[in-house]
């Protein structure tokens, strides 16, 4: 039980990475905090964690909006009585996103202020909660594509996901001292929901595909299973990390300075 005896707050976890990772936190022990906008997915996933034996809560939060940021925080304190780790999973990747020429105003600013804004509201008062803990881990989901560019155009997605991880080697940095670990998950080309609608049709799909040398898109679950490793103390000594999970494609593309 990897996670025995810590508490977990998950945004985004009513579907995809967030709902696989929710689901494998409460099995290695955690109680979770299932935050996320989609109220009827959420409660599907925190009754899930619990028929399965495990303990969950589900709170309401638009990652966007500050105040809703602070209460999932305040929830998991009060429910559960201290926060040890924050997953900011959140994020949009939406169809109307492009080139710089394509992308209108609104585009963008949605997804920077789910996307970009959202960890950081989720640091702002997470982080706050870790250190009344004693430490703790924040995993901020970033993508493979803030390393390499996409592609598919989706500007917006790709420059949020580039903010993401500065952010998150900042803020490993500040807090190292103080028992807080803050690393980036990068997946790569998953069979999400989020990515089928994005790619909607067989040409985007294996536009994408065929950059990936393990030659399949990736699996949720895949990435839980690399969440949980940061969030665990199996990740002790890692922090500032840009963990790619990718099928080997930033290693084909990305080349060393």
């Amino acid at each position: 039980m990897r996670l025995e005896g810590k508490v977990a707050l998950i945004t985004g976890a009513a579907s995809g990475i967030g709902r696989e990772s929710a689901l494998l936190f409460a099995a290695e022990g955690a109680r979770v905090v299932v935050a996320d906008l989609l109220a009827d997915r959420a409660e599907e996933t925190t009754q899930q964690i619990v028929a399965a034996g495990g303990e969950a809560s589900c709170v309401i939060a638009d990652v966007s909006r500050g105040a809703d940021c602070e209460g999932m925080v305040r929830h998991a304190e009060e429910r559960f009585g201290r926060l040890d780790v924050l997953f900011n999973n959140a994020g949009i990747m939406d169809a109307r996103d492009g080139d710089a020429q394509e992308t209108e105003e609104a585009t963008w600013d949605r997804t920077m202020a789910i996307n970009l804004k959202g960890v950081f509201f989720g640091c702002k008062y997470g982080i706050p909660a870790l250190r009344r803990a004693g430490g703790g881990s924040v995993i901020n989901t970033a993508s493979f594509v803030a390393l390499l560019g996409a592609a598919t155009p989706q500007l917006a997605y790709t420059a949020s996901k580039g903010g993401v991880l500065a952010m998150t080697r900042e803020l490993a940095v500040l807090h190292a001292r103080e028992n807080i670990r803050v690393n980036a998950l990068c997946p790569g080309p998953l069979r999400t929901e989020l990515l089928m609608n994005f790619l909607d049709s067989e040409e985007k799909r294996q536009r994408r595909l065929v950059h990936v040398p393990m030659g399949r898109f990736g699996e949720a679950s895949e990435m839980a299973r690399s969440a949980l490793f940061l969030a665990s103390d199996d990740s002790s000594y890692t922090t500032g990390a840009t963990f790619s999970v990718d099928g080997g494609i930033t290693a084909a593309y990305v080349t060393p300075e």
